[in-house]
């Protein structure tokens, strides 16, 4: 899919695939790439700016975990980030309701 399809829709992406636990930036584009069942694919030069974006503005917090001899990165949810998770949730349906009322929309009455 391409890269435009995603634009917009980022920071609500990357706060659900954190909403089960702390994620690595691999593992955070591996989760997007899985829950779409491989149609999203997010680039590193995407991903890591707004993840830094989301951690100044308060929505995400990280730490380094070492993993044998690497250390990596791990960002997690704060519980600002969990509230703008459910704000881009109820702005998602809202959208895909206006969206799905101009192209399907339901029958008018009979005349």
């Amino acid at each position: 899919m391409k890269g435009d399809a995603v634009r917009g829709h980022l920071d609500g992406l990357l706060l659900a695939v954190l909403e089960t636990g702390p994620l690595h930036g691999y593992a955070i584009i591996a989760a997007v790439q899985d829950r779409s069942d491989g149609v999203l694919e997010l680039r590193t030069g995407t991903m890591y700016p707004a993840l830094n974006r989301l951690e100044r503005l308060g929505l995400l917090r990280s730490s380094w975990q070492s993993v044998g001899e690497r250390r990596r990165r791990c960002y997690e949810l704060t519980d600002a980030g969990r509230r703008s998770l459910a704000d881009e949730r109820a702005a998602w349906r809202e959208f895909t309701t206006a969206i799905g009322s101009v192209l399907h929309p339901a029958p008018g009455p009979a005349t």
